[in-house]
């Protein structure tokens, strides 16, 4: 039986609906599952291009390791990467003080993909591969074009939310 999440941007009031890879990523989507709801802050991807993500605390134990794993998303791939604290807390990536990226315990990211052409590389640490765990099913058009407007409005003050779906 299929397993489905609603994936928000909170203050723009903009949802879609994923279907979990339980086939493919079984680890991950269990442990995302067993974690729903999370949520916080919502950032554009600064390296990856068409990216709309979010930082949580860890929530997975033990961490799934790769399963289901890409460098090149696609438009619709939901996508969980779990990053050591000395990943994520680059000054230079400008995540404020206090955020989760700059947790000690790292940081769990959240992440959709809304666009083509994504390449998961970061000029500090390489490639970085990510789980592919879900796949929107529905509401991508509107994702798309509120994440195009996180990006030219700026995501201060908006969420990115996961929760169970029915």
């Amino acid at each position: 039986m299929s397993r489905y999440i609603t994936i928000s941007l909170d203050k723009r009031g903009v949802s879609c609906r994923a279907v979990l890879l339980d086939e493919q990523a079984p680890r991950t989507c269990e442990a995302v599952w067993r974690a729903l709801p999370q949520g916080d802050q919502a950032y554009h991807a600064k390296y990856a291009r068409n990216e709309v993500y979010t930082l949580v605390t860890p929530f997975a134990d033990p961490e799934p390791g790769r399963e289901n794993p890409t460098v090149t998303p696609i438009p619709g791939d939901v996508v969980y990467f779990a990053f050591e604290p000395w990943e994520i807390g680059n000054p230079a990536y400008g995540y404020e003080t206090g955020s989760e990226a700059h947790s000690a315990a790292g940081a769990t990211d959240l992440a959709i993909f809304y666009g083509r052409n994504n390449l998961l590389i970061n000029g500090d640490a390489g490639w970085v591969p990510g789980n592919v765990f879900a796949s929107i099913i529905e509401g991508l058009d509107d994702m798309a074009a509120a994440a195009q407007d996180l990006w030219l409005r700026g995501v201060e003050g908006e969420t990115l939310s996961f929760r169970r779906a029915d």
